[in-house]
């Protein structure tokens, strides 16, 4: 790549997939620059979800969700055993509450070994009460490839490849605008503290629920290559009391989201979420009136649920690229074949499973873009 420009590859937003894009770039020998709006790395949607591994169950055939998931989940072990950042594969069970959910089990099965999930087994509700004493079911799924980590021990192993491969990390430094340069590459404008003028060979736009707005920042992109935004909000709400069960908990998917499930973090404790409900800000308020909504469905698998035991805890907003009612979509993975601009790739819809493919992402986005300017 040229020399003339500040930087090889400027990647926006620093959260887990942005981070992982700008990891696998500076691996190839690339000069990184990463801008984050916020005052720290993972800020936004990194920090507000549930630290799960997926195996990769639901995801269509060949969707970039399927690939990406089950190559990041593979490559998220590894990193994680390697770089010895907290991690249990405590193993994942997808449970039938009702006789009538026991079909869609078989059905999850199929798609599960259709994707190459490792080890997925078929549980009858006596085997499941084996494992798991107080969980009621009619059957399950059991994903042993699944589990919890820490995604912010994560995210600093990538800033500090990044940084140990001669790039930057730099925060409270929103990303303006972007220039197309007629000899190939951008001009990029940052803000706030380090604001700043500079040209870079590749762009990589990485800005969750910001994706939107940062495509229409870089001049001629096209508008109607941007893809509508929804939010897609989840609460979470904390067990008082001792953590039921060792494994995660999970009911079949529901539209749009995989439902209301349980886990046991690192730190030992229960928590439950997120639910799914269609907002129009972004508004991270948990309502303590939902526990009711909880309660209930929390106890068609743990009916020994106490009354009165859960408190609110955090919330999340997912960026969907489909709407109430609509098929749930891919992630978009957006090179010039799509908007016309070489050396940009626009990520939108990067929703779960996206921490678990984050590694897998940055390496489809490495490749894609170091082709591209070889060519």
């Amino acid at each position: 790549m040229s020399t003339s420009f500040d930087f090889d590859a400027v990647v926006v937003g620093a959260g887990a997939v942005g981070l992982a894009c700008g990891r696998a770039l500076a691996k190839r020998g690339q000069t990184v620059l990463v801008l984050e709006r916020e005052a720290d790395i993972g800020q936004g949607i990194s920090s507000r979800n549930s630290e799960v591994v997926h195996g990769g169950l639901y995801y269509p055939t060949g969707s970039l969700k399927a690939r990406f998931c089950v190559q990041g989940r593979r490559a998220l072990w590894a990193y994680l055993d390697s770089r010895k950042i907290d991690h249990r594969k405590c193993g994942k069970l997808v449970v039938a509450t009702t006789a009538e959910e026991v079909a869609r089990l078989d059905a999850i099965l199929e798609q599960a070994r259709a994707n190459e999930v490792e080890g997925m087994a078929r549980l009858t509700a006596e085997q499941v009460r084996a494992l798991e004493p107080e969980l009621a079911c009619h059957g399950a799924l059991l994903s042993p490839e699944s589990g919890v980590f820490d995604s912010h021990g994560y995210m600093l192993a990538l800033k500090g490849e990044i940084e140990d491969g001669g790039g930057s990390v730099v925060a409270a430094t929103p990303f303006e605008a972007a220039e197309p340069l007629p000899e190939g590459g951008f001009r990029v404008r940052a803000g706030g503290e380090a604001g700043a003028e500079l040209t870079t060979g590749s762009l990589v736009l990485s800005a969750g629920l910001g994706a939107q707005d940062a495509a229409a920042r870089v001049e001629r992109y096209p508008a109607g290559a941007i893809p509508a935004r929804h939010l897609g909000k989840g609460v979470y709400f904390r067990l008082t009391g001792k953590a039921p069960f060792d494994r995660l908990v999970y009911p079949p998917p529901i539209p749009g989201a995989l439902g209301t499930h349980y886990r046991k973090d690192l730190g030992g404790q229960a928590v439950f979420g997120p639910d799914l409900a269609f907002v129009e800000t972004e508004d991270y308020a948990v309502d303590p009136a939902r526990a009711e909504a909880f309660e209930a469905v929390i106890r068609r698998f743990w009916p020994g649920l106490p009354e009165n035991a859960l408190t609110p805890d955090y919330a999340g907003i997912r960026p969907k690229l489909h709407g109430p009612g609509e098929p749930q979509g891919d992630f978009r993975l957006d090179g010039a074949e799509v908007h016309g601009l070489n050396g940009l790739m626009a990520l939108f819809g990067i929703e779960s499973p996206g921490l678990t493919s984050s590694l897998a992402i940055g390496e489809a986005v490495a490749d894609a873009l170091t082709v591209e300017s070889a060519a």
